[in-house]
């Protein structure tokens, strides 16, 4: 999805939650106090063995209940009946990956007083509901865009990338229509070619585009995706480089064994059995996958030389089940060890992030957001938002700013006004829809000291924003900015779906008033 896309697709990670519970012994009768005390222990070890611990308090008890419980029994060889364990294994070439990697076991790894106690704690530990509460105060006719509408339509609109071309226009990619096109700076359609479902991410060379499409928008484990190579020169052909991908939403390109030439890291997101691994390129052009990481969720990644040792590092944001931020240091001869950077509950969402230097101190801080919410009925989460993580300069990392912002899909930083300060641009992709206008785009002004004043624009329910990229669209000095939409589900549904369809604006652009 861009940079990032941007594109995270629609999946939190509840996926692996508890999935690596071994076979626990059946217990004596027992107090209630100690059963919500063992369950408390269990749940504390055997989670925190994959990823980090989710707290009884990260969601209300109906979710858990209802939801997350039931899968969490399902990844123990838990179900209610039979038919259960079938029904949950995609049919076709996913299925064997998903057997072989042991997501659903086949008998229970867990006595039954084992997990009534896990679930025992986590429904008495929850909360009813979250208390209410008020993101800050957004102004809704921001000064510093000027909103741009194409004539070109899509209906259903369903983009999963928006990015601005290096010599200025956009490339759009849209799953429903399959296709990727180029509109000029006038947003007047160029070029459109045929892609399967999703183009997420167009690395611009000299001669040629690198496209990475993601085979299959909807969750899948099927190796559908692929990247290819799309000439600009008459000298080259059309090719496909890499396929048999699980979905893959972001490829990073770039030299990593310094043997000249150029490789790729992937981000395979899947469904429950995807990877990051980096694709060295040998010297009849042909790309051999290595093995980074081996799970699901991989959203975007960046290339750092962190250590400053001459070797480019690689550093990948997780969004599912392991949620969390990884650096793979470059040990040499093509090895990467993995080191964890930043670690997050299963629960968050984690949806983006980028390296930025705010406090100017020559180290690179982290801009993170977390607000996927589309595994079950969306609940307003109050640690959904942006957060920025400070770099101490040995790459640890400290929380020093948190924006509350409900379904926070992605932050980008920029100096728009050309002041001197950093400032901000986010959409959230599952914003409070019962708001006469949701904060599904926020421009967070930097007033100095990284004091921030939250504007938006009226027109901002075009399109329910689920990309976003920023850069000079129109070649005139300033940065712009270009949202993508997707027309999908809002529950409860009060029109805004049918509103989408039926206007069918695929993007929209905030040209920058500055020049």
């Amino acid at each position: 999805m861009n940079r990032y896309w941007s594109f995270v697709l629609l999946l939190s990670g509840f996926f692996g939650l508890l999935g690596a519970c071994k076979q626990g012994n059946p217990a004596s009768t027992e107090s209630a106090a100690t059963t919500l005390a063992r369950g408390e222990a269990l749940a504390k070890v055997r989670c925190a063995a994959c990823h980090a611990y989710p707290d009884p308090a990260l969601l209300p008890q109906a979710t858990w209940e209802q939801y997350i419980l039931p899968r969490m029994g399902y990844m123990m060889g838990i179900y209610p009946h039979d038919t259960i364990r079938n029904s949950l294994i995609e049919k076709g070439q996913a299925e064997e990956k998903v057997l072989a990697a042991g997501i659903f076991p086949e008998k229970p790894q867990i006595s039954k007083e084992d997990w009534a106690a896990i679930q025992a704690f986590y429904l008495a530990e929850a909360p009813i509901d979250f208390p209410p509460y008020e993101i800050a105060a957004i102004e809704p006719n921001q000064k510093q865009f000027t909103l741009k509408i194409p004539d070109y339509r899509l209906s259903p609109p369903s983009s999963t990338m928006v990015q601005i071309a290096r010599a200025g226009g956009l490339y759009v990619g849209d799953a429903n229509s399959k296709a990727m096109y180029l509109f000029d700076k006038n947003l007047k359609l160029q070029k459109a070619a045929n892609v399967k479902e999703g183009a997420v991410d167009v690395a611009e060379m000299d001669d040629r585009l690198l496209i990475t499409v993601m085979g299959s928008f909807s969750p899948t484990d099927a190796a559908s995706g692929f990247v290819f190579q799309l000439p600009t020169s008459p000298q080259l052909q059309a090719l496909v480089l890499m396929d048999k991908l699980q979905r893959p939403v972001h490829s990073t390109w770039g030299d990593l064994n310094g043997d000249k030439r150029l490789d790729a890291v992937i981000c395979e997101f899947s469904k429950y059995t995807g990877t990051l691994g980096w694709w060295e390129q040998n010297a009849n052009g042909q790309f051999q996958k290595h093995l980074l990481g081996k799970r699901p969720g991989a959203t975007c990644s960046y290339l750092r030389d962190v250590n400053q040792d001459g070797k480019m590092d690689i550093i990948a944001l997780f969004g599912q089940g392991d949620e969390g931020i990884f650096a793979y240091i470059n040990a040499g001869n093509g090895q990467f060890k993995e080191v964890p950077w930043l670690r997050f509950p299963p629960t968050y969402g984690s949806s983006f992030f980028t390296l930025y230097d705010f406090n100017a101190d020559g180290h690179e801080d982290i801009l993170y957001t977390c607000g996927d919410n589309a595994d079950y009925p969306p609940v307003l989460k109050p640690y959904h938002g942006i957060r920025i993580f400070t770099n101490d300069g040995k790459n640890q990392f400290k929380e020093t700013w948190f924006y509350p912002l409900h379904g926070a899909y992605k932050a980008l930083p920029g100096d728009f006004d050309q002041d001197g300060d950093v400032d901000l641009a986010a959409i959230a992709f599952f914003p409070d829809f019962s708001k006469a206008l949701p904060a599904s785009f926020v421009y967070l002004e930097n007033t100095g000291k990284m004091q921030f004043k939250g504007s938006s624009f009226p027109e901002a329910n075009l399109g329910r924003w689920i990309t976003m990229d920023s850069g000079d669209y129109d070649g005139d000095g300033d940065e712009d900015l270009v949202l993508g939409s997707l027309a999908f589900e809002v529950i409860p549904d009060r029109g805004e779906v049918r509103n989408w369809v039926e206007r069918g604006v695929p993007f929209v652009v905030l040209e920058n008033k500055k020049k």
